[in-house]
């Protein structure tokens, strides 16, 4: 079955918590990111980001939507609520423990240099807690939108039910056997 071009296919989750492979992995299976590469590779993401810089204007500006249909997006959760209800959308939300979560962030700033809000582990895990209670309950309220949580710990663990299960989602025919060969677990490296 071809992909539905009029679908808005949504990447989203904290930072950190695998939204980048999770695009890797749809490019791979066959559907087309909608990213602009401004955001290079790293040793943190040696893949790349797979960010498209317009979403962080979509308040003001939201003519990025209309090349969406029938690409992956990435949007971070805190974005999500800038999405106008007038399209569709399938939101592939990842999920992840949230001390790794807070340890990635934390190397990830310390390798550029620069630091983070000034809160213990314990406090970082309990505000993005919140955060994510706060945007679960916004989505389920959402007519246009379809979410399915995706545990990040779990797909590195074996994504191969993790993928069947992506696929049915989307209610798509994707490369299976390339989507599971983007998962490498030599890059869970902030591991609880």
């Amino acid at each position: 079955m071809p992909y539905d071009t009029a679908a808005i296919t949504i990447v989203s989750g904290l930072p950190r918590s695998g939204t980048s492979l999770m695009m890797q992995m749809l490019e791979a299976g066959g559907i087309p990111p909608l990213t602009d590469h401004i955001r290079a590779h790293d040793d943190d993401n040696p893949r790349g980001y797979y960010e498209l810089e317009a979403v962080k204007r979509t308040k003001r500006d939201q003519s990025w939507l209309d090349e969406a249909p029938g690409h992956a997006v990435k949007v971070i959760h805190a974005l999500l609520y800038d999405l106008p209800g007038d399209r569709a959308y399938r939101i592939i939300f990842m999920q992840r423990n949230l001390a790794e979560v807070v340890r990635s962030q934390a190397v990830m700033l310390e390798r550029r240099g620069t630091t983070g809000a000034n809160l213990t582990t314990e406090q970082l895990v309990r505000a993005y807690q919140q955060q994510l209670d706060k945007v679960q309950g916004w989505m389920a309220q959402q007519p246009d939108i379809q979410v399915h949580m995706v545990d990040y710990n779990a797909l590195v663990a074996d994504p191969a039910p993790v993928v069947d299960v992506v696929i049915g989602f989307l209610g798509v025919s994707l490369d299976r056997e390339a989507m599971l060969a983007v998962v490498d677990p030599s890059l869970y490296r902030q591991r609880k």
